[in-house]
């Protein structure tokens, strides 16, 4: 897929593929099941897919998984449909899965943080553009998890091949300021889910990842909308009724210090209430306790609650 038409097809909600795995001691993916859900997402109107990334337990997988979580929606989508396949690790890692995804027929690469102690911004800059150099597609770098400076991103964002940016930092200030200073026609999107999406449309994002998206797609398409129509109100509205999914999402869960360790059991467990396969985690993850499970599935049904009340998301995106 060209380059500007990637480009165009990141202004839009991006749903996350989640990795089903088997209940059985296997711990297999279930291939099928992610074609299933997949196919779901599509007929509820998502057309931009996030397949290998962080909601999809990237950093539990084998190569080969990484390969099979990726390939499946590229054979199985339509053709208006949007892959991004997520690669990280060591540069040659990296470039390797990426030509890998490449082939298979990915639409872009997303490219994770790299997650290296001693760090420099060079180092950074040059990680993510040996990646771009190595591609035919568009790359998307992910910010998350690292300090940036307007510089590092100005650096990242002047290769050719980087067609957007997913910021996934909690600096609202740093972000409008580097859309301001940037001097590049990246897309930037808006990596934290549906909270703060508002807040950042309206400092220059175009488009944003699902969170509580992922187990409801009428909702960031609902909100989405809003935004393209430029009712502000009606998207905080709509945003908020994904606030307590979100919220226990963060959560560290029970007996743990480390925050949002809940993030993919809830949902996991929100794919299920929605009809579809979620399946257990592999660690370093764990299951959700009864209780918080129980709350996932209250927060699930305020979702459902608030859109019966809302109006439906337009007929051409389903």
């Amino acid at each position: 897929m060209p380059s500007a038409e990637v480009a165009s097809d990141l202004k839009d909600v991006a749903a996350g593929l989640l990795t089903p795995f088997d209940d059985a001691d296997t711990d297999e993916i279930l291939l099928a099941e992610l074609s299933a859900t997949t196919d779901w997402l599509y007929d509820e109107g998502i057309r931009l897919f996030l397949a290998g990334a962080n909601v999809s337990e990237y950093h539990s997988l084998s190569r080969q998984e990484r390969i099979d979580v990726v390939r499946v929606p590229c054979e199985t989508l339509p053709a208006d449909a949007t892959v991004l396949a997520g690669v990280g690790g060591s540069t040659k890692t990296a470039v390797d899965l990426a030509r890998t995804h490449e082939e298979h027929g990915a639409d872009a690469i997303m490219v994770m943080p790299p997650h290296h102690t001693f760090k420099h911004e060079r180092g950074v800059a040059d990680y993510y553009g040996r990646i771009a150099d190595a591609v035919d597609v568009g790359v998307v770098p992910y910010l998350r998890n690292f300090e940036v400076t307007v510089g590092l991103v100005e650096a990242i964002a002047d290769h050719d091949n980087v067609v957007g940016i997913k910021w996934a930092i909690s600096d609202i200030e740093l972000f409008a300021e580097c859309v301001a200073t940037v001097d590049s026609d990246v897309v930037w999107v808006c990596g934290m889910a549906e909270p703060p999406a508002p807040a950042y449309y309206l400092e220059g994002a175009e488009g944003f990842t699902a969170g509580a998206t992922n187990v409801e797609p009428r909702l960031g398409l609902a909100i989405f909308e809003a935004l393209e129509a430029g009712d502000v109100e009606r998207a905080r509205d709509l945003r908020d009724l994904a606030q307590p999914f979100m919220n226990l999402r963060s959560e560290p869960g029970t007996d743990n210090v480390y925050p949002g360790a809940n993030s993919v059991p809830v949902l996991k467990t929100g794919l299920e209430c929605a009809g579809q396969y979620g399946g257990p985690v592999r660690e370093p993850l764990v299951e959700l306790d009864d209780e918080d499970r129980e709350r996932a599935e209250r927060a699930y049904d305020h979702i459902q609650d608030g859109l019966r009340e809302q109006s439906p998301v337009s007929p051409e995106r389903r």
